[in-house]
């Protein structure tokens, strides 16, 4: 008669404890929204005539894009996630999935995305769609964010691809536009996060997180948010003087950008904590309406221009 105990070995197969909302959780969707804005106007603003379906075909293939650079992002960082008070309720940390089936969800989405995107549309699109998940995922998170205090600079980079990977998806090029749309996002990166990385630090810290607040101190921080905020001001100025951008575009430029510079200064003077604190705060909260306003008054300009191509 056999000694094991075959009531004690278990051989049913894991079953997920996830849901649709926790799948969903991993795309990171308030990031993928913004890539999406942005990608949208990159798509709009490019010349030519681009069949609906193609567009719409882009548009998807950059939303899952992004959304398996999240899922992949949340792979790798679980451990920090469990630490962070902002990210503790995630997924993963709650044992809601696990780290392989993210890993696979991740990979799947990423395959699919660049592999539709390159059949359907154009090869050059789909290449820089998988520059952009691998910058994000290998460069970024893998790479730089537990070593660089300049993680969110470099990194930042893979956040401002989007606009420019719908522009080759209409067009098979690049072009200066483009361009000064990933300029604008890539110099917007810095003082948005490292706002939400002053009022966080202690989730950083504790984590193990290199971030500017954590290396350099909170007054290190703040400057440099100033000088990234003047530099933003006045890249995302520069396309109206230069002929690329129209007028209102312009206007609204230097109205959202002497807002924005007002509170990176506030950020700056303001060292008391709990003044500090609302400072930062409304400097978060103000850089996500900016980066969406100044994107949306382009998007603005192009259907003018289509409907009154009169007044231009």
């Amino acid at each position: 008669m056999s000694v094991v105990d075959h009531n004690a070995i278990d051989f049913s197969p894991r079953i997920s404890e996830a849901d649709v909302a926790d799948y969903i959780a991993l795309l990171k969707p308030r990031v993928m929204s913004l890539v999406v804005f942005t990608a949208l106007v990159g798509l709009v603003m490019a010349p030519g005539h681009f069949h609906p379906v193609l567009a719409f075909t882009s548009i998807l293939c950059i939303a899952v894009g992004a959304g398996a650079s999240g899922a992949l992002n949340m792979w790798y960082e679980s451990d920090i996630d469990a630490l962070m008070s902002r990210t503790a309720n995630r997924p993963i940390p709650r044992g809601r999935i696990t780290r392989p089936e993210a890993l696979a969800f991740g990979m799947t989405l990423a395959f699919f995305a660049v592999m539709t995107l390159g059949i359907l549309v154009n090869w050059f699109a789909g290449a820089l769609l998988a520059f952009t998940i691998f910058f994000y995922v290998v460069i970024y998170t893998i790479a730089l964010k537990r070593w660089t205090a300049q993680n969110i600079v470099i990194g930042g980079a893979a956040g401002a691809l989007p606009p420019v990977v719908a522009w080759t998806a209409a067009t098979g090029s690049l072009s200066v536009e483009p361009i000064l749309l990933f300029l604008i996002i890539f110099f917007w990166t810095p003082p948005h996060f490292w706002a939400l990385a002053l009022f966080r630090s202690d989730d950083y810290a504790r984590a193990g997180v290199p971030m500017l607040p954590v290396v350099a101190g909170a007054d290190a921080t703040r400057l440099q948010i100033l000088l990234y905020t003047i530099a933003l001001v006045a890249i995302a100025f520069a396309p109206w003087p230069l002929g690329y951008f129209d007028a209102i575009y312009g206007v609204t430029s230097l109205v959202l950008g002497s807002v924005m510079l007002a509170l990176a200064i506030e950020v700056y003077r303001r060292r008391e904590r709990s003044q500090a604190l609302r400072a930062t705060r409304k400097l978060f909260a103000f850089s996500i309406f900016y980066l969406f306003a100044l994107f949306a008054t382009l998007l603005v300009e192009v259907v003018v221009r289509a409907l009154a191509p009169s007044i231009w």
